[in-house]
């Protein structure tokens, strides 16, 4: 009787045990990640195509979108309000300026004269930036193309230099891990 009374709480216990190690993990991304389909890239300046941008942001949204089109999980798109998930970026500097300028012609009414005539205009203007050393990724869901909540939030030096982009790379192994994509059945004959 008294083995059998070791026996009983002692095969509980294993059978515990068993059924907590057996429960599936609850993954480390949010399900957006699974479902999404459309995927939009900026620079936390703005999009590829913003007049100032500065030069080190463009090239990183170029590499981004490249190495999404190589993992080929999510498809690009042109709009932001079109995208399920919208990747913002920025190349890491600690400082960081530019200037830029413009000289413009062309006829508008003068002021207090109803002919027009012959204007020109100069523009110039100075920008600078001081931030983080590091390069930044971070991705947000959308709604009517505002930025609403953050999901994934990586920062690396260099993490955004093409050809490995390795703060893509990063998410693409963390979202594989959490929502692996099961290929497709074989055609049958």
């Amino acid at each position: 009787m008294s083995a059998l009374k070791l026996f009983v709480p002692s095969a509980v216990c294993l059978l515990l045990v068993n059924v907590a190690l057996g429960k599936p993990k609850k993954p480390d991304l949010p399900a957006v990640f699974e479902n999404a389909k459309y995927v939009y890239v900026e620079s936390v300046d703005g999009d590829i195509l913003k007049p100032g941008l500065f030069p080190e942001d463009r090239q990183a949204i170029s590499d981004v979108e490249d190495s999404l089109r190589q993992w080929k999980r999510y498809a690009l798109t042109v709009t932001r309000s079109d995208a399920d998930l919208v990747f913002v970026i920025r190349k890491g500097r600690l400082a960081a300026g530019q200037v830029h300028g413009g000289i413009s012609g062309g006829s508008r009414p003068q002021p207090g004269s109803p002919q027009a005539g012959p204007t020109r205009g100069a523009e110039v203007g100075v920008r600078a930036e001081a931030g983080e050393p590091d390069d930044i990724l971070r991705i947000y869901t959308q709604n009517e193309g505002e930025l609403k909540m953050i999901v994934w939030d990586r920062s690396q030096e260099g993490g955004l230099d093409a050809p490995g982009v390795q703060l893509v790379q990063q998410l693409k192994a963390a979202v594989e891990r959490a929502y692996p994509q099961t290929p497709p059945p074989p055609k049958k004959p």
